[in-house]
């Protein structure tokens, strides 16, 4: 579908220029910027790249457009072997159908069925349990010191699969589990790394019916539709599953407490662990495949020989979904916002910056990195096996997402509580007369910095930051706004309909790309490198990489 026959009315934009007073940098965004973005959208999501989906051949052809464009850029390329590519190996399986999970208890044998009664998270591909497993409840499944909550203190799961709840307790005190805001200890790798850390063989997670509707099961089906993608030296081999509340009641058989007597102690806040008698059997039958998956790195060289030989990393996933559940009877994944709006974002800007004749002081990589759907797979890997030493990075700045509901008054940074790019984002905001605003709570998810590739390069002691639109806009009220991004998330992120017969401001996505530009170029200007707030856990990972020149 052509994109440009949606938003006709939308071509007659007023030019809208960046520029920055002082400094060592100059550029403008306008109206042929708008034409290439349309450009880079009707490519990347289009149906030609199946949803660019991580080791497709779709996927493949987007990294092949990209990296055609940062040749035609000039910049230099980065990759493997004198390209763009940084080849990142990865290993993906998808459970068949005659996989079998079966509970076994006494003299009952309940076969489960593979997406209608539980979902596959985590592959447990060498998982055979020829002699079934025992089960122990754990409650929430949660170590919280802070909280003085040990949902593992009573209990020992050595060798045995921990059972748990999805989320975290129920509080209406924010000193306390945050309240109604979820913490990351709801986060589902979270609480696997703590079982596991317990000596657990695997997990299985229950969705509480309480909480929980028949839509969200549908939504996790789609989810968990797809391939299952890791780093191909980290396969998992741990069992993690999602069981349906409709079948929880049989994880429970004969146990100290039935399924609505623990449901009755959850509702009551008076959960507790105990052992069940209801024994795990797992044969796990997958599909498999090996591959190679691109991240595209190409940079500019900075000219001041004081500061050169350090780095700012732009970075942006170029993946989506690709094939998956079909929905309406689309099944292409297209991902126009997330992330091939990120993604045309930078390439504006690395256009724009490689044409400036103006000094840089630090020279910049960008970086467009595959399997951040899969699970950040192409920055981690990029932060164990560095293009440029991490102590010689001085900061990331990602993109996922970029403003397309209207023209905005207001930014936020995702992480800007957590180092000194706070202040480069202040001095950002006052030039371009916005001001910066915390996340509004209705948008606070688990740990939001911990949700996109900025994560990977902050556990590798990087300072980083993501900068987004707030919701205070031009033309839009504060609940016009609010009900836009509900709409997105709730019927169009991560379905078949982020595509192209969306209508697009590019009024407002040019504003941000010129925020973004003017961030990376105040911080550029800047003689002191970004630094972690006291206190902050990355900085020791950072002054562990500058110790060991790594």
């Amino acid at each position: 579908m052509n994109i440009t026959h949606k938003i006709a009315l939308l071509i007659l934009l007023s030019t809208v220029l960046f520029s920055q007073e002082k400094g060592s940098h100059s550029t403008k965004f306008g109206t042929a910027s708008i034409e290439r973005i349309k450009t880079h959208l009707e490519y990347l999501g289009s149906d030609l790249f199946k949803g660019r989906g991580t080791g497709t051949t779709g996927g493949n052809l987007a990294a092949k457009y990209l990296a055609g464009e940062f040749s035609r850029y000039n910049l230099t390329p980065m990759g493997n072997n004198g390209t763009y590519y940084q080849h990142v190996p990865i290993h993906g399986s998808t459970p068949l159908k005659s996989t079998k999970l079966i509970l076994k208890n006494d003299k009952n044998d309940d076969t489960l069925e593979l997406s209608k009664d539980y979902l596959i998270i985590k592959s447990g591909e060498d998982l055979i349990t020829n002699t079934p497993l025992e089960m122990v409840f754990v409650g929430y499944g949660i170590i919280a010191n802070e909280y003085d909550y040990n949902d593992y203190q009573s209990v020992n799961v050595e060798g045995k699969i921990a059972v748990m709840f999805e989320g975290e307790p129920i509080s209406g005190d924010t000193s306390y589990f945050d309240a109604q805001n979820e913490t990351i200890y709801s986060n589902l790798e979270a609480k696997q790394r703590i079982a596991l850390s317990r000596g657990a063989k695997g997990c299985i997670f229950i969705v509480n019916p309480q909480i929980k509707t028949n839509k969200y099961w549908e939504d996790l089906q789609k989810v968990y539709s797809f391939e299952n993608l890791s780093l191909a030296y980290s396969v998992n081999g741990n069992l993690c599953v999602l069981i349906n509340a409709d079948k929880a009641d049989l994880l429970f058989r004969n146990a100290k407490l039935n399924y609505q007597e623990v449901l009755k102690n959850h509702n009551e806040r008076k959960t507790i662990g105990f052992p069940l008698t209801t024994k795990l059997y797992f044969k796990g039958d997958f599909k498999r495949r090996d591959f190679l998956a691109p991240n595209i790195a190409g940079m500019i060289k900075g000219n001041d020989p004081d500061y050169n030989d350090k780095y700012i990393i732009v970075s942006a996933h170029y993946d989506h979904l690709g094939i998956g559940y079909p929905v309406k009877g689309d099944s292409i994944y297209n991902g126009v916002f997330d992330n091939a709006a990120g993604t045309a974002a930078l390439l504006e800007i690395a256009k724009a910056f490689s044409e400036s004749n103006n000094n840089f002081r630090y020279s910049i990589l960008f970086l467009l990195v595959t399997g951040e759907e899969a699970g950040l797979l192409g920055s981690s890997y990029y932060t164990t096996h560095p293009i440029i030493p991490l102590y010689k990075t001085i900061a990331n700045i990602n993109i996922d997402g970029i403003a397309s509901f209207d023209r905005f008054r207001t930014i936020s940074g995702i992480g800007i509580e957590l180092s000194t790019l706070k202040n480069i984002l202040l001095k950002t905001a006052d030039s371009l007369n916005v001001k910066v605003e915390e996340i509004p709570a209705i948008f606070m998810q688990t740990e939001a910095f911990r949700n996109s590739d900025q994560i990977s390069f902050a556990l590798a002691g990087i300072p980083s930051i993501l900068i987004m639109e707030g919701l205070n806009y031009e033309n839009l009220t504060y609940q016009e706004g609010i009900n836009k991004f509900i709409n997105y998330s709730t019927n169009i992120y991560h379905t078949p309909f982020d595509d192209l017969s969306q209508i697009i401001n590019y009024d407002a996505f040019i504003q941000h790309i010129s925020i973004i530009a003017k961030f990376i170029s105040v911080l550029n200007d800047s003689p002191n490198e970004p630094e972690w707030n006291s206190g902050v856990p990355f900085n020791i990972e950072r002054l562990r990489t500058k110790a060991e020149k790594r």
